[in-house]
């Protein structure tokens, strides 16, 4: 079934977090390696993404697990998955072939699991920002150009595309511009390549009170931003539990032409960085949210 036509239907459940599920099989630094990663010359543990290429059968296993519980949405495990990010680890050429793994991975889960899902390849915000200088002393100053940005988010799409995802998903962003970098490397992929045309799934990040992004815009501004991309969805993630996040994804939905979406954390973190609030907590904050349709 067409995702828009299911939609009209019900909610759709999009999967958890992927790292917290990886945390818990206490990977060492060897298991991240794997055969073909043993010789390399910086730390690698810590490179989830790597994990589609020396692990894949952990990362198919979360999937299924996800599936098993009553998804309609996985996500590929390549939050970092770009050559910014992966220049931590000195793996920027393997960009493309970890996006590509991670898409295929997902793809087999699904199939594997016997039960109808959509996989979304996940295009995380980058570890450098476009809008903001890291140095305190120079404002003016950015560590990343927007076609530097642009060309390693193409890089990413390619990989995800050509390892068959069903959607495209935007997601965690605390800089617009970082998205709307994302946005044309999608927008030019797909002039490119119409044939392989997908939908674009987008989420931002409150990051506390103010109701702003950390970049500082307002919610309505954010979307504003990024409604040229004409998304399936328009959401928010991270940051913020089910809790504080209701207003703003009641806001959002007034605002919003698209459909809406909502991937709160488990609370808020505690003094441990520890998240104290059960799923049922979690389930009862999402009831009832006033959404309005358009």
């Amino acid at each position: 079934m067409d995702i828009r036509n299911l939609l009209e239907q019900r909610i759709l459940i999009i999967d958890g977090a992927m790292g917290t599920m990886i945390q818990r099989y206490k990977l060492s630094e060897a298991d991240y390696r794997g055969e073909r990663f043993k010789n390399w010359p910086s730390d690698l543990k810590g490179n989830n993404d790597l994990l589609n290429l020396s692990q894949p059968q952990i990362i198919k296993e979360i999937h299924k697990e996800y599936l098993n519980a009553g998804v309609d949405i996985i996500e590929t495990n390549t939050f970092n998955a770009q050559r910014v990010s992966l220049a931590d680890y000195h793996m920027e050429d393997l960009a493309y072939e970890i996006n590509l793994e991670a898409a295929r991975i997902a793809k087999e889960a699904v199939r594997e699991s016997g039960k109808p899902a959509w996989v979304a390849g996940a295009i995380g915000p980058m570890n450098k920002t476009l809008s903001l200088s890291p140095d305190v002393n120079n404002p003016g100053y950015r560590a990343l150009t927007f076609d530097e940005a642009v060309n390693a988010y193409y890089e990413q799409v390619k990989g995800l595309v050509e390892g068959d995802v069903d959607l495209l998903l935007i997601e965690t962003i605390f800089d617009t511009l970082n998205a709307k970098a994302a946005i044309f490397a999608i927008k030019k992929f797909f002039r490119e390549n119409p044939q392989a045309k997908k939908e674009i799934m987008i989420s931002g990040t409150i990051t506390d009170a103010s109701g702003r992004t950390l970049s500082g815009q307002t919610l309505e501004a954010f979307y504003t931003s990024v409604m040229h991309a004409k998304p399936l969805s328009i959401g928010l993630n991270c940051a913020l539990g089910a809790k504080e996040m209701r207003p703003y994804i009641e806001e959002l939905s007034q605002i919003a032409s698209c459909y809406v979406s909502a991937y709160p954390n488990a609370g808020l973190p505690n003094a441990m960085g520890e998240y104290d609030e059960r799923p049922e907590d979690t389930g009862h904050y999402l009831e009832g949210i006033d959404l309005y349709k358009i």
